[in-house]
């Protein structure tokens, strides 16, 4: 079985610069995995416990990059299918799109996960907890696809637009 990526945890000194959580998350911490063999998705497990707060949102550093062996490929993260349909929770940017440089960004390609809560009440995800998942894909290229090679990204969310 030949795979599309690597995930692997960041430095601790960029876990440092992104948290003020203790680096022992980031030791202890758990990697992305599927569920069954069947599984289209990899779900994240929270490295230290955390509170969405109600109708507000929460960034997770998820002390996470990912490196693609095939760079045809993306990760798309959403959240899990039981904290959407229990708690209506979801990616304040509806679909988190990792690409295959952003493993090259100054902050080590460190994936962060923004959840929203739209509840009357907070919700507790504690550690070791899955709650996102991410299921690589492929993409394709339009015919006259030409100004990408002149732009370096360098960032997350929103990064190549500025």
């Amino acid at each position: 079985m030949s795979g599309v990526a690597y995930f692997q945890k960041i430095s601790f000194e960029q876990w440092g610069k992104d948290s003020e959580i203790d680096n022992i998350f980031l030791e202890e911490m758990k990697m992305p995995q599927r569920s069954t063999v069947l599984s289209a998705g990899y779900d994240f497990f929270a490295a230290y416990s955390f509170t969405i707060p109600s109708k507000d949102s929460y960034i997770i550093p998820t002390g996470l990059r990912v490196k693609f062996v095939d760079p045809n490929f993306f990760l798309a993260l959403y959240p899990r299918s039981g904290m959407g349909f229990k708690h209506r929770i979801s990616l304040s940017n509806t679909v988190g799109i990792i690409d295959a440089d952003y493993f090259y960004s100054d902050n080590e390609g460190h994936i962060m996960v923004k959840l929203y809560n739209p509840n009357h009440y907070d919700i507790k995800i504690e550690k070791g907890d899955a709650y996102c998942q991410g299921i690589f894909q492929m993409f394709g290229l339009t015919c006259d696809d030409s100004d990408y090679e002149k732009k370096i990204r360098n960032g997350g969310f929103g990064s190549t637009s500025k």
